[in-house]
């Protein structure tokens, strides 16, 4: 690119986002890195890449990032490719209510906050794009997923509602919702079940059990898992078409889930759903 579109990544330090990151840099991009920890922060930037400190469960952190973000790119920001997250297992009624805070403040609210600070500059120069990277997960929901299915389903609705309020300022919003990608979030997700489920005195424990060696797998943990360049080819339509879509699917599970959606009654969706391993 002659003129090189400035672009902002969160959540660069490994997976959808390191990739997704490099990638855009290889196309011609002015990305910005993000990493929640300095000594990613650190081994971005010596790999070539402008990464900056950002902890979206933080909103100091956010604020700083912002005003460091407005600054490198001279106040034109292109794009935002909000992808910082985690997936917190468990059943419900395991759940306590820090747990399931914890969960939003990283997922949904610190996204709001960080798209909400970058929207006025975008409105301004007339043109923007902002890709949610939400998941299968954001319209179906399924057992012991019980927080991260629903930080999901609250990023759809918001980005929604925010696709319509922004109609005729150039700004444009996109969801990415992906099915399973080889990234660390399970190696994350099993940290999360170990540190915040009392999976020994659950009446769930047989299937914490096997949730346990599902996370703990090398490698692909199911069928149709697909590398994160997958993830990026719907970034990059979203960030370049002159009409980008509403939604990407990614991976077969979630074309299919979505299909089962349109066609089956809830009932039946459920059935289907509950059969889902732990």
């Amino acid at each position: 690119m002659s003129n090189p579109k400035a672009v902002l990544v969160t959540g660069a330090s490994t997976g959808i986002g390191y990739y997704c990151a490099k990638a855009l840099q290889k196309d011609g991009y002015r990305v910005i890195a993000s990493c929640r920890k300095l000594p990613d922060v650190s081994r971005l930037q010596a790999e070539g890449l402008t990464c900056i400190q950002l902890d979206v469960a933080d909103s100091g952190s956010i604020q700083r990032a912002v005003e460091e973000t407005l600054a490198l790119c001279e106040g034109r920001l292109y794009g935002l490719f909000n992808n910082g997250a985690y997936g917190q297992p468990g059943a419900v009624e395991d759940l306590t209510r820090d747990t399931l805070r914890r969960q939003f403040e990283t997922n949904f609210f610190g996204w709001a906050e960080l798209t909400n600070a970058l929207l006025p500059s975008m409105i301004a120069n007339g043109e923007g794009r902002i890709v949610q990277n939400s998941s299968v997960l954001g319209f179906a929901a399924m057992p012991f997923r019980g927080a991260y299915n629903s930080s999901k389903f609250a990023l759809e609705g918001l980005t929604d509602t925010l696709r319509l309020e922004l109609k005729g300022t150039g700004v444009e919003v996109s969801l990415v919702e992906p099915g399973p990608i080889l990234s660390d979030f399970r190696k994350n997700a099993l940290t999360a079940l170990k540190s915040n489920v009392d999976m020994a005195n659950s009446r769930h424990r047989e299937k914490y059990d096997a949730a346990l060696e599902r996370l703990s797998k090398k490698g692909p943990a199911q069928r149709f898992t697909l590398g994160p360049e997958a993830v990026y080819k719907k970034v990059k339509h979203a960030l370049e078409s002159k009409r980008p879509k509403p939604r990407y699917y990614v991976t077969f599970p979630t074309y299919l889930m979505g299909y089962l959606k349109r066609i089956l009654s809830t009932r039946k969706m459920d059935k289907i759903l509950g059969k889902v391993a732990s």
